[in-house]
């Protein structure tokens, strides 16, 4: 299964946000903004980080935020989010984060299949600092595969 598409309004650059929780709603207006879930999307992602801990950061500098599919996912989407200065999510290895990818998948099996084709893209140990570093819309859509 190809990621989601990445249309423009996924896509936001140099967000500035208080803390990790601030950065997961980021992500969640951006899922908002581009179809792919409801308001009340976001506030399951910050939810499932209150009662599992910070296992969505998954690289360092890198955090996946996502939730299980249900009403609030509308479509297949995929949203990513660059901060202006890290967070930390309480991670011990991977803190501090600057890019934050949220994930809005319809269905259980597609969800897993999306989250191993995010594990490929971020196989390139440079793809990290390249989205953190990225200044336009179009760069990211370059580094995460073009669409």
């Amino acid at each position: 299964m190809p990621l989601p598409e990445l249309p423009d309004e996924a896509v936001e650059i140099g967000a500035v946000v208080a803390d990790w929780r601030s950065a997961v709603r980021v992500s969640g207006r951006v899922l908002e903004r581009s179809g792919a879930a409801t308001p009340a999307y976001a506030d399951e992602m910050v939810r499932m980080i209150e009662e599992h801990g910070p296992y969505v950061v998954i690289a360092p500098g890198l955090a996946l935020a996502h939730a299980r599919p249900g009403p609030a996912v509308l479509a297949d989407g995929l949203a990513i989010v660059t901060l202006a200065e890290p967070v930390n999510f309480g991670h011990p290895h991977n803190d501090p984060v600057r890019v934050v990818l949220g994930l809005a998948i319809k269905s259980s099996d597609a969800h897993l299949a999306a989250v191993a084709e995010l594990a490929n893209v971020f196989n390139d140990s440079n793809a990290i600092q390249a989205l953190a570093d990225a200044t336009t819309v179009a760069e990211v859509q370059a580094i995460m595969g073009g669409s």
